[in-house]
């Protein structure tokens, strides 16, 4: 939603011709994304919030490189869209199970179940809209957009940046945060489910 608020081709361009000049393809970016993401996941093994923190950031910068570097190389691709997709999912997994094992103070509920709550919401947002895409009920790209929803994959990391780094300090911030994400990441699903339920 954000990223569809503020115009960030600019800062894309930008950062696909710097990084394009590396010769490095944007798939192998796209696949350079698990490396700081696995040195995050063993920072949050170990306990180290700060650390976890700053792997994971690296690796959305990755993330946000890969896609760079293809359109300013004009090689945007399908098969390199779809290694993306999966790549992004198993960074975000790696971020959210890490973050149950660091542990998290609990609010209301187990931490455990807000953790399953965020994983379950990240999960099907893609899927709810790959999934419509997938049966023909909504194809066009421009339609596809439109499912958006209030939570994408850039706002749950910054909502999730913010509460590790907060958490450093007082960890029921990063339990807040956790909580705020996995809600709203549910209720974008809901709301693709009702954009393809109300779709004539």
């Amino acid at each position: 939603m954000l990223k569809s608020t503020f115009n960030t081709e600019y800062i894309s361009i930008k950062i696909g011709i710097i990084f394009s000049k590396s010769g490095i393809s944007p798939n192998a970016w796209t696949l350079l994304a698990l490396i700081p993401a696995f040195l995050g996941f063993l920072s949050l093994y170990y306990h180290n919030l700060i650390y976890g923190l700053i792997f994971f950031m690296i690796s959305g910068f990755i993330d946000a490189v890969d896609g760079a570097v293809a359109r300013v190389t004009g090689s945007e691709t399908n098969k390199g869209a779809y290694l993306d997709g999966i790549i992004d999912r198993y960074v975000e997994i790696l971020l959210y199970t890490g973050l149950l094992i660091y542990g998290l103070d609990e609010f209301l509920l187990p931490s455990s179940i807000w953790i399953s709550a965020l994983i379950f919401g990240t999960v099907m947002t893609s899927y709810s809209r790959a999934y419509a895409d997938h049966r023909g009920i909504v194809t066009e790209p421009e339609e596809l957009r439109k499912m958006g929803g209030i939570l994408e994959r850039f706002e749950r990391l910054m909502l999730i940046f913010i509460g590790m780094a907060a958490g450093y300090f007082v960890l029921i911030y990063l339990t807040y945060a956790v909580v705020i994400t996995a809600v709203l990441a549910n209720i974008t699903v809901l709301q693709r489910i009702m954009f393809v339920a109300c779709k004539k």
